[in-house]
């Protein structure tokens, strides 16, 4: 009897699902935020929302006839929540597109309802490679780890660095950076001595940075999530890894800038390869830190803000193209293939993998003005996720 009455309750919700966008109502479009607003993530959250207010704010609240609404959930990066939040987003608040996941499991239990229910989701943060193999719905405006760690993996042999240490958080995109690292600079001549993987929830850096030590590489890479990237800085200054001649190179996540100033003088000479800067040079970024800045009390836009500011340009510009009209396949049509001027460069929307192509930036931390930035020294055009790139 218990079975029948699950199995009851299931295909009700999947038919509310499936129901739920068809009655939307006609003159509201809303998407629905789920966002890290508290905890481990909060800081994705909280750059993410700005972002994405500032957009409106900037654009209107009105396309196609449609007024916006913007309705942002706390998942705290619980991929439980996540899904919960998503299904009463869909079925009780009928919204048109779901937008933000903080991390890859929050995006990953999501996809499923994005499917059933055929709603658009924009992924605004999470980056590991096959989250948009997911779902048919999702469309990605962050960026992808293999897509910033092949390059690193290309420059550091150049430079010098020929045995690694990899120190990455123990969840998909840290999985994704540590593989596409290994075998790119393998394939250049290098040599990963060590894979180290550190818990996501509640790491303690201070053992693994011993073993580096110990092991006595020409560099570490580092990959930790958004906001993790001061205490891993701390540590390592602190174990006295700089000291002993080991160099720290990592992808963007460490050197955020939302947390940049606040490592101290022990951050400068930190190469990373990433897709946004806040120090990026053309008039666009300049306008859009100028802009962030003003409206969030001094605080500094970091590859976070930069992906909910694009997320919110291609559902914009998909609410137009189908002129209002249509269900989430339409938009969702309307969202591929986008092109378009982002503060971070140019950015292309792939409609075949539905997930972004940019420029990849190598950035050194330099000082400007008495504040810390990653200045870019290289780039790398048009990069496709090399995880799809086969």
């Amino acid at each position: 009897m218990k079975k029948r009455t699950f199995l009851t309750a299931a295909a009700l919700s999947a038919a509310a699902l499936a129901a739920a966008p068809a009655m939307a109502q006609d003159n509201t479009f809303k998407i629905g935020l789920i966002l890290p607003m508290t905890g481990q993530q909060a800081t994705t959250g909280r750059q993410i929302e700005a972002a994405a207010r500032l957009y409106m704010a900037q654009n209107g609240d009105t396309v196609a006839g449609k007024k916006i609404q913007l309705i942002v959930k706390d998942d705290t990066s619980l991929p439980d929540t996540t899904r919960r939040l998503a299904q009463e987003l869909v079925v009780n608040d009928k919204v048109n597109v779901l937008a933000g996941f903080g991390i890859t499991p929050s995006a990953l239990a999501t996809a499923p309802i994005a499917t059933q229910s055929k709603t658009p989701m924009v992924v605004m943060a999470a980056a590991t490679s096959s989250i948009t193999q997911a779902s048919p719905y999702i469309v990605r405006t962050s960026f992808t780890l293999p897509q910033v760690s092949v390059a690193l993996a290309d420059w550091a042999p150049k430079n010098g660095i020929k045995t690694v240490v990899t120190l990455v958080s123990d969840y998909g995109p840290g999985i994704d950076a540590e593989k596409f690292f290994k075998d790119r600079l393998t394939f250049n001549g290098g040599q990963v001595t060590d894979a180290l993987r550190v818990p996501l929830r509640n790491p303690d850096f201070a053992p693994f940075l011993q073993k580096v030590r110990d092991n006595k590489p020409d560099a570490l890479f580092v990959f930790v999530p958004s906001g993790a990237g001061a205490a891993v800085m701390k540590q390592f200054l602190e174990r006295g890894l700089d000291k002993a001649g080991i160099r720290l190179i990592a992808t963007g996540d460490v050197t955020d800038d939302d947390q940049l100033n606040d490592m101290g003088d022990g951050a400068l000479g930190v190469v990373t390869s990433h897709h946004y800067s806040a120090a990026h040079p053309s008039a666009m970024n300049k306008k859009f830190v100028e802009a962030f800045s003003k409206a969030n009390k001094g605080l500094r836009p970091n590859f976070m803000a930069v992906g909910g500011y694009d997320g919110m340009r291609v559902i914009y510009e998909a609410l137009k193209t189908s002129k209002g009209q249509g269900g989430g396949d339409a938009l969702l049509a309307a969202m591929k293939g986008q092109l378009f001027e982002s503060p971070r460069g140019k950015i292309f929307i792939d409609a075949q993998t539905r997930d972004i192509v940019q420029d990849v930036y190598l950035r050194k931390v330099e000082k400007k003005d008495g504040q810390l930035y990653n200045v870019e020294f290289d780039v790398i055009k048009d990069v496709k996720d090399p995880g799809k790139a086969k």
